[in-house]
């Protein structure tokens, strides 16, 4: 039995069921980011790697020895949507691998090592509102992490916005704080340091670059991301 992306775990009466139990297909290096959502965590972190396990399931979350790992770095451009692919590729190719050698029976599971255990927890709609005081750089991986889904979520006079391309600029202010708005970007106080937004989404609209954004809705210095 093979197993990605399934979020529930499965009893002792399933995983006993077939000759070689239940394989799962993890999308990270095992026991960091056990859980639901180990891509944007990984993100979000800033981690500089991630990878794939291959799994024997057991009936805990995640805790189950390892067959295989795999690592890949993650890109300074890297988003969820791009990472999930690489990993889903790497993760299928993997898999096949380690069926074959399971078959042959020259391989053997090695169990997760206690430290260094770490839990993804699903994303809710409560982890993608920006905080404006946080630093720059942990917004702009919030950004990227939450990319294509559900989107970076803040607000301005009210109104609802989606931030889905950013990057770090030098700039103090109050957080929240538009520094400047031009076509190249909307650039807002952080914590620490300040966010060029490049891209950004109203409510029931479409994704717009910030020249398209600014050409529809006026943003002075001096307004506020909230």
């Amino acid at each position: 039995m093979i197993v990605a992306a399934y979020g529930l775990i499965l009893p002792r009466a399933v995983l006993d069921a077939t000759r070689l139990g239940a394989l799962n297909i993890h999308a990270s290096l095992l026991p960091r980011w056990r859980g639901a959502a180990p891509i944007q965590r990984a993100i979000l972190a800033g981690d500089s790697m991630t990878g794939v396990s291959i799994m024997q399931m057991d009936e805990g979350l995640d805790t189950g020895p390892v067959y295989l790992r795999e690592s890949v770095p993650i890109q300074a451009d890297d988003d969820a949507g791009t990472l999930h692919d690489k990993l889903a590729e790497l993760g299928a190719t993997l898999m096949v691998k380690a069926l074959r050698r399971l078959d042959a029976g020259d391989m053997v599971a090695v169990p997760q090592p206690a430290e260094g255990a770490t839990y993804a927890d699903k994303i809710g709609k409560e982890d993608a509102v920006i905080d404006w005081s946080a630093p720059a750089a942990l917004t702009e991986r919030m950004v990227r992490a939450f990319r294509p889904s559900p989107g970076a979520m803040t607000h301005i006079e009210g109104s609802s916005v989606k931030v889905w391309r950013a990057r770090v600029r030098e700039g103090s202010g109050t957080p929240g704080t538009v520094l400047d708005a031009r076509d190249d970007g909307i650039v807002v106080a952080c914590g620490t340091g300040a966010l060029q937004v490049t891209e950004l989404q109203r409510a029931g609209a479409r994704r717009l670059s910030s020249a398209e954004f600014l050409r529809g809705r006026a943003v002075r210095p001096g307004m506020r991301f909230e």
